[in-house]
């Protein structure tokens, strides 16, 4: 398989590391794992950033502040990060977690130049507590960070295969689309990925893949360009 793409930003949300009885699942990482492997070896720059989902949604803390419960949601990823890199390093990918929010005793705090300067020696950042920020989603700090590490793609690992005009898991009649622009996603308010971070992409030109991380060699197949689900751009 030939990469299309040699620098990658894949956005994996904290859902798609989990079974619907466990807010890890190793099982469903090392398959993970083993794909980054895989696109690592293709000689692939690559980025990823985590969502916390399957631990705290900051929209869960209803009574809360708002920040509070935000920042609740940012040490979630965390903890994925942190999950992720034990089990890339245990198959032999060098990685790094940085974070938005300094952790110093555990992750390395996120400086741009340090972050280029970890890519242009082989080895895979992992992207946590989004953009540091409460009131942004980890799908902006997605955007953010591609454009900071100057991707060519923004990988959309979903539990979906594509993107849909309605969710496809209550309306079996949602029909499938495989392009689309940027603005039709804002004009249409579907939900795949956060507006901002839609816009933000618009704005500096970042194209889209959203596909379904359970389908087989999903992320290896998304970077060879051979994946069937949305290109957004």
């Amino acid at each position: 398989m030939t990469p299309k793409y040699k620098r990658i930003l894949i956005k994996i949300s904290g859902e798609a590391l989990s079974s619907k009885d466990n807010s890890l699942d190793s099982e469903i990482i090392s398959r993970v794992v083993n794909e980054i492997k895989t696109v690592h070896d293709m000689d692939v720059k690559i980025g990823i950033i985590i969502g916390g989902g399957n631990f705290w949604r900051g929209r869960q803390g209803r009574n809360m502040d708002r920040a509070t419960a935000d920042h609740m949601g940012m040490l979630a990823t965390v903890i994925n990060a942190l999950a992720l890199q034990d089990a890339l390093e245990q198959v032999g990918v060098p990685t790094r977690v940085m974070t938005a929010l300094t952790i110093s005793r555990v992750a390395e705090p996120y400086i741009q130049r340090k972050a280029l300067r970890h890519l242009e020696k082989g080895r895979v950042i992992i992207f946590a507590c989004g953009t540091g920020n409460p009131f942004f989603t980890t799908d902006t700090g997605a955007a953010l960070r591609a454009a900071e590490m100057n991707a060519d793609v923004i990988l959309l690992a979903k539990n979906v295969d594509a993107v849909y005009d309605s969710d496809p898991r209550t309306n079996p009649d949602a029909k499938r689309i495989s392009d689309i622009s940027y603005m039709d996603i804002i004009q249409k308010k579907l939900g795949v990925m956060d507006l901002t971070a839609v816009s933000l992409c618009m704005d500096n030109n970042m194209p889209i893949i959203v596909f379904g991380l359970n389908e087989e060699h999903s992320i290896s197949r998304a970077v060879c360009g051979e994946i069937k689900g949305t290109f957004i751009h």
